[in-house]
C-alpha cells in the first residue's frame, strides 16, 4: 500500500470515528430532549405560574414561588459576580497579561472555572451559613456567584486578546491615556464577546443545585426576605423528582422544561453575540 492510499484509508477511518462519535452524543441529547419536552408539557399549566408550591398530598399547586426565587437568585448572582469578573479579565489582558500575579490569578481562576460546584456550595456553607447559623438567600447567591465569576473572567480576557494591538496603538498615538483606551475602545470592541460570557455564566447557573442545597435551601411558602430560606426551581425539582406524589413529580417535570428552555434560549443569544462579533 502506497503512502497516498495509507493516508486515505486512515483518514476514512478517522471521518468514521468522528461521525460515529457525533452521532452517538446527539442521539442520547435528542432523547434527553424528547423526555423532557414530552413529560415537562404535560406539567405546563396557568397555576403553574400562579400558585405556590404544594405540601404534600394536595391535588393541585405550582411553581410560582420557586420560579420568582430562581430569579432574584440568579439575577443578584449575576449582578455581584459580573463586575469583578469583567474588571479581573481586563487586569489579566490588559495589564497583568506577563506578571506574576497575572499568571498566578488566571492559575487560580482556571481552578475556580473547574471546581464541582458541590464543592463552592460546600465552601459558602462554611464559610457564610456555618458561621450564621442559619441558610439563606443572600449565601446562596455568594455560592453563584463564585460559579460566575471565572466564566466571565475568562471569557473578558480571552475577547480583549483578540482586539489587534494597533487598535490600542492607534488610541494611544491620539494621547488618549490607558484607562480611556480600555474602557472606551477595546472594551466597547468585544463588548459583544463579553455579554456572550455573561449569557453562558447565568446559563450555567441556572441548573445549579448542589450549591443552594447547601446555602439557600428551599421554602414551600413565599418570601423575599434574602436573610432567610428561599424557594428555587432546582433544590424544588430534587425534592419532587424523588417524592411519591405524582402531581409533585408533574412540577417536577414543569420545572426542567422552563429551566432547559431558559438556558436553550440563552445560549441561543449568546451564539448569536458571538457570531455579530466574529462578523465586526
Amino acid at each position: 500500500m502506497n503512502l497516498l492510499a495509507r493516508r486515505k484509508l486512515v483518514n476514512k477511518i478517522a471521518l468514521t470515528l468522528s461521525l460515529s462519535a457525533m452521532v452517538f452524543g446527539l442521539f442520547w441529547l435528542a432523547w434527553i430532549l424528547w423526555t423532557v419536552f414530552e413529560l415537562g408539557l404535560s406539567g405546563l399549566s396557568l397555576a403553574l405560574f400562579t400558585e405556590m408550591t404544594p405540601p404534600p398530598g394536595a391535588e393541585t399547586g405550582g411553581l410560582l414561588n420557586a420560579i420568582v426565587g430562581s430569579l432574584i437568585l440568579v439575577v443578584l448572582a449575576t449582578l455581584l459576580g459580573t463586575p469583578v469578573g469583567i474588571l479581573t479579565g481586563v487586569y489579566l489582558a490588559e495589564y497583568g497579561r506577563y506578571h506574576w500575579l497575572g499568571k498566578t490569578t488566571r492559575f487560580i481562576n482556571d481552578l475556580l472555572l473547574s471546581a464541582p460546584s458541590i464543592v463552592i456550595g460546600l465552601f459558602v456553607y462554611a464559610v457564610v451559613v456555618a458561621q450564621t447559623g442559619k441558610f439563606s438567600a443572600w449565601s446562596g447567591v455568594i455560592a453563584l456567584a463564585l460559579i460566575v465569576l471565572p466564566v466571565v473572567v475568562r471569557t473578558t480576557e480571552n475577547m480583549l486578546q483578540l482586539i489587534p494591538n494597533t487598535l490600542r496603538e492607534a488610541a494611544f498615538a491620539l494621547g488618549a491615556p490607558k484607562s480611556v483606551v480600555i474602557s472606551k475602545v477595546t472594551l466597547r470592541a468585544a463588548r459583544a464577546g463579553v455579554l456572550t460570557g455573561v449569557l453562558l455564566a447565568v446559563a450555567r447557573i441556572a441548573g445549579e443545585t448542589a450549591p443552594l442545597l447547601f446555602t439557600a435551601l428551599s421554602n414551600q411558602f413565599w418570601s423575599l426576605n434574602l436573610n432567610e430560606p428561599m424557594a428555587n426551581l432546582p433544590v424544588t425539582i430534587f425534592k419532587f423528582a424523588m417524592s411519591p406524589f405524582t402531581n409533585w413529580q408533574e412540577l417536577a417535570w414543569a420545572g426542567v422544561f422552563l429551566i432547559t428552555m431558559g438556558v436553550l434560549v440563552l445560549n441561543i443569544i449568546a451564539r448569536v453575540f458571538l457570531r455579530a462579533e466574529k462578523i465586526n
